[in-house]
């Protein structure tokens, strides 16, 4: 009651009025379902339709329901964000850029390296000669195994440094580009060669003789540090014999490996140099049992020679067919390789003989079997020079399009098309005849196979290449060769080949500067280099990388990037991924 009496009626009553008659004014005016034009018009009731106001309480549930909304928006937004990272995750594990050449393989080639070093004359006859002055010199048995031991350790120091600084020099990088690069090709071409011309006996590569006689001089201080010093001698020694098979190591090391290569290819050297005076130190009877020293040391060094002078070939391919020279096609790589091996095998038979080489009163059964393989081999390539695909050494070949006179089928019996079959011209397609599979018609820009898939509609398979990648010749030959690959190569895609260590020009207004790498891009290789690094992940070749007529990458039935493709010459494994690109397209 005392609540009642404190409350003044009359101006509550006031503002109460007041009220009503604001929110009357401003209520929403009814909706009418029908209205004459020009007359006033009242409609029946049952025709007139109101809009509800809405109270406080409901503004406060639409406010409400609204938070929730935009709330469940960003939560999907974050799951679709959160979903793609995985996606992207996924798609950049899988693209992991693919070294060449692994290290393992690497460290075999450099083991096979040193086994052959062991057999040339500068290192051979210094077995016996090395492992009889520490079984003299220690006295003992197991002091004569741990100063070869500490030998042998300190051979493979000496080169694994020397692998360490070549990656230390050129960096990670430089080494990668070391593939492509004209200058180093070259360098490498002449560099070899060289070392070639030395195995044959014309001049032999040798280090100043004043620092093997300053080593020579640490050596016979004794201790750890001259044996050494005696180990750094034999390395300086040696070098004549070594240098060449260190060279070529190096070479293939730094220019198709992974930037520990070059100390990886020096450790296998090294360890398969110094096992022999170890495992000689261990077993010092078995010295009697090694052949002895003669002419037959010379004629491997002969015959590495050789070896040396087919692999320089591969270095100046590489120049012309990134520079477009066209001076090296393919017949004229075999002939050289085929003129190579009938040298050699004329040279084991003992109808060749250099300065250096020793009378053979007759011939032994090693240079028989040797020999044969040798001409083998030769009868091998010679089919190459109309064409045929030599599958176990097309990889180090120039394409099959350099061929000027080829003969060989197309895979399945296709009917051979050209680089302007439809009717349209190719851009770039001049750059690349090296590069032309017979049955084949790719295109070699990204805007045009764009617009081709939508006139077709037809995916688009990107194939990333280079004129020096081994792996894109090997995948070509034994993978895209299958005819039910080829087919669906053919009619199934538009094939884009973008081609990464093309050195020709971009015009003027096509070069840019990247976003990406902050490169000045000026040539067509680069740009595609560029595209395959900041969209897809990847700086390796081969890359297949699929995509929809409006550039997207594929997905599969649960919204997943189909992955992309890499060196991989399983033929059921590529036929799978090739089949989930077309079921996804059709999708």
């Amino acid at each position: 009651m005392n609540l009642f009496k404190k409350i003044n009626w009359l101006p509550t009553s006031i503002a109460v009025v007041t009220l009503l008659i604001i929110f009357g004014l401003n209520a929403p005016k009814p909706v009418y379902a029908a209205q004459k034009s020009g007359k006033d018009t009242t409609a029946a009731p049952a025709d007139i339709q109101f809009t509800s106001i809405p109270t406080a309480a409901d503004s406060i549930a639409i406010r409400k329901k609204a938070a929730m909304q935009d709330a469940e928006k960003l939560s999907q937004q974050a799951a679709a964000a959160a979903k793609q990272s995985v996606v992207a995750a996924k798609q950049a594990a899988h693209s992991k850029p693919e070294v060449p050449k692994t290290l393992w393989q690497i460290f075999i080639e450099g083991l096979i390296g040193g086994f052959t070093a062991v057999i040339l004359p500068c290192i051979y006859p210094l077995l016996p000669l090395t492992v009889s002055f520490f079984t003299k010199k220690s006295g003992s048995r197991s002091k004569a195994i741990m100063q070869s031991s500490i030998y042998g350790v300190s051979i493979i120091v000496i080169y694994v440094t020397l692998g360490l600084l070549i990656s230390i020099i050129f960096g990670s990088s430089a080494l990668n580009q070391l593939a492509t690069n004209g200058i180093f090709n070259m360098f490498f071409f002449l560099l070899l060669i060289v070392f070639g011309i030395s195995f044959l006996g014309a001049f032999e590569i040798t280090l100043p003789s004043s620092l093997a006689n300053k080593l020579d001089e640490n050596a016979d201080k004794g201790g750890l540090a001259g044996i050494f010093f005696m180990a750094s001698t034999l390395v300086v020694v040696s070098f004549s014999c070594t240098g060449p098979i260190i060279g070529t190591l190096l070479v293939d090391a730094a220019s198709k490996g992974d930037r520990l290569g070059p100390a990886m290819g020096m450790f296998g050297f090294s360890l398969a140099l110094a096992l022999p005076f170890t495992i000689f130190a261990l077993f010092p009877s078995a010295l009697k049992s090694l052949p002895k020293s003669g002419g037959w040391l010379n004629s491997v060094k002969v015959v590495l020679g050789f070896l040396e002078l087919a692999f320089a070939l591969k270095f100046l391919s590489n120049v012309d067919l990134a520079y477009h020279w066209h001076w090296f096609d393919r017949e004229v790589f075999l002939s050289l390789w085929i003129a190579i091996g009938i040298m050699v095998g004329l040279y084991l038979l003992g109808k060749i003989k250099f300065s250096h080489d020793s009378d053979a009163p007759y011939l032994s059964i090693p240079r028989v079997f040797l020999s044969i393989i040798v001409f083998a081999f030769v009868v091998y390539m010679i089919p190459g020079l109309w064409g045929a695909p030599l599958k176990s050494i097309g990889a180090f070949l120039p394409p099959i399009g350099t061929q000027d006179f080829d003969l060989s089928p197309v895979p399945g019996g296709a009917i051979a098309t050209t680089a302007k079959q439809d009717g349209r011209a190719r851009k770039y397609a001049a750059n690349y005849s090296a590069l032309t599979i017979k049955g084949l018609a790719p295109w070699f820009d990204y805007d045009q196979a764009l617009q081709v898939s939508k006139e077709l509609h037809k995916p688009i398979l990107i194939d990333f290449t280079g004129f020096a990648c081994v792996n894109c010749r090997n995948m070509e030959a034994n993978v895209w060769s299958d005819p039910v690959v080829f087919s669906k190569l053919q009619n199934d895609f538009v094939l884009l080949q973008l081609v990464v260590d093309d050195k020709a020009a971009l015009d003027i207004k096509d070069q840019y500067t990247s976003t990406y790498s902050f490169k000045k891009i000026t040539n067509i290789g680069d740009k595609w280099s560029e595209l395959e690094a900041s969209r897809f992940n990847s700086n390796s070749q081969p890359l297949y990388v699929m995509l929809d007529s409006d550039g997207r990458e594929m997905t599969d039935k649960n919204g997943t990037v189909l992955p992309h493709y890499n060196a991989d010459y399983h033929i059921d494994r590529y036929i799978k991924f090739l089949d989930s690109g077309i079921a996804a397209y059709k999708k």
